[in-house]
């Protein structure tokens, strides 16, 4: 009986709330692991309360969860229950009560400029390295996610007006402006697409097939061994160094959410600590109040 309210959780979901695949499957998971646990404690669904649900979020945590996975758990399992209860089948939620560990908002990491600058640094005109280029371009230069940047068409990219029509997180449509270099790399890419239809694939794999997101980590990574020693580069550390980077020039907090696509300004404003970070650094090294020791400023002090 659990699966079946899972199920039809997750039709909801799919069918009236148009939620993507990827988004589906992530919610199977984690309410189904959470079913095999109260099947484990022989308690049905409906009959679950808060301190079940306490005692679930301890195994999590037990098992060596993060903080953050344990959240997204949570959160699958207060939607299942506002569901349920939005159907009469529950009069509360078991979960609405239930705090999950707090998560230490870790830093984003970026790229400064001069490692950016040396990851363009490519004279190869193979049609591979061309593609790759245009890739480069497009995740640092207009910041696009990984699945956003997979998902393009050719016909979604207008490099006349220098903009491209990204779909987003929750298929919310979004326009980003394309750079000059990214225009020029698009345009050296696509006179060698195999297949330059408007509704084919902008990034092609093997053939004129989509380019999987595997093939492009792996070819972010070859390109930083080549040109950083170094192959850690992700797409998401070029969408980091994108905003990082656009912050510190503008301040422009609420130009940089549009560009991202976040839903919250509370998402984009972690990039401001980073942004703290440099101009503290510009303060240590250049306001004169900024220098001098503790001891020094003990031996300053009137008599």
């Amino acid at each position: 009986m659990n699966a079946q309210h899972i199920d039809d959780f997750l039709q909801v979901l799919s069918v009236e709330r148009n939620y993507s695949a990827n988004t589906i499957a992530a919610y199977r998971r984690d309410l189904e692991r959470f079913s095999e646990f109260l099947n484990g404690e022989d308690i049905p669904m409906l009959e679950c309360r808060h301190h079940h649900v306490w005692s679930y979020v301890g195994a999590l945590r037990r098992s060596g969860l993060s903080a953050r996975s344990i959240q997204r758990h949570l959160s699958s399992i207060r939607r299942l229950y506002e569901h349920l209860k939005s159907r009469g089948r529950v009069v509360s939620n078991p979960a609405a009560s239930v705090t999950s560990p707090k998560q230490s908002r870790r830093l984003p990491k970026a790229l400064d400029t001069d490692q950016t600058a040396q990851l363009f640094q490519s004279e190869n005109q193979s049609p591979t390295a061309r593609r790759d280029q245009a890739i480069l371009e497009l995740l640092y230069g207009s910041g696009l996610r990984l699945s956003e940047l997979v998902n393009l068409n050719i016909g979604d990219i207008d490099l006349r007006d220098g903009a491209a029509k990204v779909l987003g997180k929750g298929n919310k449509e979004r326009h980003v402006p394309l750079g000059r270099y990214c225009i020029e790399a698009l345009d050296k890419w696509l006179k060698v697409h195999p297949n330059p239809r408007t509704e084919a694939p902008l990034f092609t794999g093997r053939g004129s097939s989509r380019i999987s997101p595997r093939t492009v980590q792996d070819r972010l990574k070859r390109a930083a061994r080549q040109t950083l020693n170094s192959d850690a580069l992700h797409p998401h550390m070029l969408r980091h160094s994108f905003a990082t980077h656009l912050l510190e020039s503008s301040g422009d907090l609420r130009a940089v959410q549009e560009l991202l696509g976040h839903a919250n300004l509370s998402t984009t404003q972690i990039y401001t600590h980073m942004d703290f970070q440099h101009l503290a650094e510009v303060y240590d090294k250049a306001h004169p109040r900024a220098h001098g020791t503790a001891e020094q400023v003990e031996e300053n002090k009137e008599p």
